[in-house]
């Protein structure tokens, strides 16, 4: 390399993020610690799900990173020209690599480390220079994080619809389990009611009528547990897993959360299936806890896990009924 393309390349390696901070004499030794590459048109640059341990800057010519269908056709999300950096936030963050990426026309890439080097061996030979690196990684992942947040915030229509598609089960439209663990317990206000049911004999059903009737019933229990929450105008109808559900009420207190299961559970008795549904004439009914945050245990994940358990030995010692857990150290159940 002639000292105009070594110059070149300090130029091109001071321009890309992680190295912006560095003094000359660092550049100077990250430049004599990459790997020139050349790669044809449609040639593999790194696959998806590989290991980050190096990034790429673009020199000459276009990449493009994509995911590839279930026939091999490559789905182009983003196109690199000269100057970009290629894979920096994986290798910052110390992840895989979530796309694929290849040439687009006959292209130069500049990679870092280069030689078969890890950044532990850049740490060994300049442990200066690596730190500055990794607070250049920091600072970019804080960055994009921030961006990411301000985005959320912001509230934007297709930002509440990406939501809701997030954590929608969409068997049923009920909210999912995820819904339940990461984002209910940030909005629980000053109180909150829970309330967990699971239908009685729901595998008698399915295995004397086939699974199409249990599709039914399922659709029947989710409009049962909406119908709670349009009733009182807020809350969640949860999906937890299989035909166990519940309902979260926020700035509710024990007394409604008695009351919910109470009327949940008569719903669920008062159910029939449609005649196309094919299944024979069958009582629904249905095993019902409930709690009261903070009242009965200032712990939500707790306080779901009791009123989980308290669900399940109802519906073990044979269904059909309301219960309440106990307040945080006492013993008993409380009636509803």
């Amino acid at each position: 390399m002639d000292d105009d393309d070594r110059l070149g390349l300090i130029g091109l390696l001071g321009n890309t993020y992680l190295f912006s901070g560095l003094g000359e004499s660092d550049l100077s030794f990250v430049a004599d610690r990459v790997e020139i590459l050349r790669y044809r048109p449609g040639e593999l640059i790194f696959g998806r799900n590989e290991t980050a341990s190096r990034f790429f800057i673009v020199r000459s010519g276009e990449t493009a990173i994509g995911i590839r269908d279930a026939c091999d056709r490559f789905d182009e999300k983003a196109r690199f020209a000269p100057g970009d950096a290629v894979g920096d936030i994986a290798f910052a963050s110390g992840d895989s690599f979530g796309a694929e990426a290849i040439a687009v026309t006959d292209a130069e890439l500049v990679a870092f480390p280069g030689g078969g080097r890890s950044l532990d061996d850049i740490a060994r030979e300049r442990p200066e220079t690596a730190a500055a690196i990794l607070l250049r990684s920091m600072a970019m992942i804080g960055d994009r994080v921030r961006s990411v947040q301000k985005l959320i915030s912001g509230n934007v229509p297709w930002v509440r619809e990406l939501r809701k598609r997030l954590y929608t089960e969409p068997a049923t439209g009920l909210w999912s389990r995820s819904f339940l663990d990461e984002e209910i317990p940030k909005t629980l206000g000053a109180s909150a009611a829970l309330v967990v049911m699971k239908p009685d004999r729901f595998k008698d059903l399915v295995d004397a009528n086939g699974h199409a009737a249990g599709d039914a019933a399922m659709t029947l229990l989710a409009a049962a547990l909406s119908a709670r929450t349009e009733e009182l105008g807020r809350g969640w109808a949860v999906r937890l897993k299989s035909n166990e559900t519940a309902i979260v009420v926020p700035d509710a207190d024990a007394r409604t959360a008695g009351e919910i299961a109470g009327k949940l559970r008569a719903a669920v008795g008062a159910i029939e299936l449609p005649a196309s549904a094919g299944a024979a004439p069958f009582r629904f009914s249905a095993s019902v806890a409930s709690g009261s945050w903070p009242r009965d245990d200032p712990e939500w994940p707790s306080l779901f896990d009791r009123v989980y358990g308290a669900m399940l030995d109802a519906w073990r010692a044979g269904g059909d009924r309301a219960v309440r857990v106990a307040r945080s150290g006492q013993n008993g159940e409380n009636p509803p």
